[in-house]
């Protein structure tokens, strides 16, 4: 069995930052997260290095998106349902037949197992915390305030 720590503010904003990098640079979802009460990271494949402005933009777009104090709700999906409108690479083989659905409002959907807030207002102002690029790998580093 494995065992999962998430600090459920944290987890649903890896979800926030994670649609906003989607929409902002056109990547996927974050290769690697490590999430933590106290600060976290999230790394994106990326052609090039993400300017200084870019980065406030996405910060100042995740805690819009925050202040919008948006319904974190749970539904349940066939798997093959969900295989069309999600990427379901990083599952394993043999996933249930029913995927458990996380949305933030309007603006992210995806399957997750972990915890998540009832709401955005339950998450605080988020901050990009530092960052670096390496062989097309953006790492991200933010916490919550």
């Amino acid at each position: 069995m494995i065992k999962v720590y998430q600090n459920p503010p944290m987890h649903t904003t890896e979800h926030i930052l994670n649609q906003t990098m989607v929409r902002t640079f056109g990547c996927k979802r974050s290769a690697n997260a490590h999430i933590e009460k106290k600060k976290s990271k999230c790394d994106y494949d990326l052609p090039s290095c993400p300017t200084d402005e870019e980065l406030q933009a996405v910060e100042d777009k995740v805690n819009e998106i925050i202040a919008q104090h948006l319904d974190v709700t749970l539904d349940f999906m066939p798997t093959e349902e969900a295989k069309k409108k999600f990427d379901l690479s990083r599952l394993p083989d043999d996933v249930s037949e029913t995927l458990r659905i996380v949305r933030v409002g309007d603006y992210d959907a995806c399957p997750c197992i972990g915890m998540h807030v009832n709401n955005t207002s339950e998450i605080g102002t988020f901050k990009i915390i530092s960052y670096d690029y390496s062989e097309g790998k953006l790492r991200l580093r933010f916490k919550l305030l």
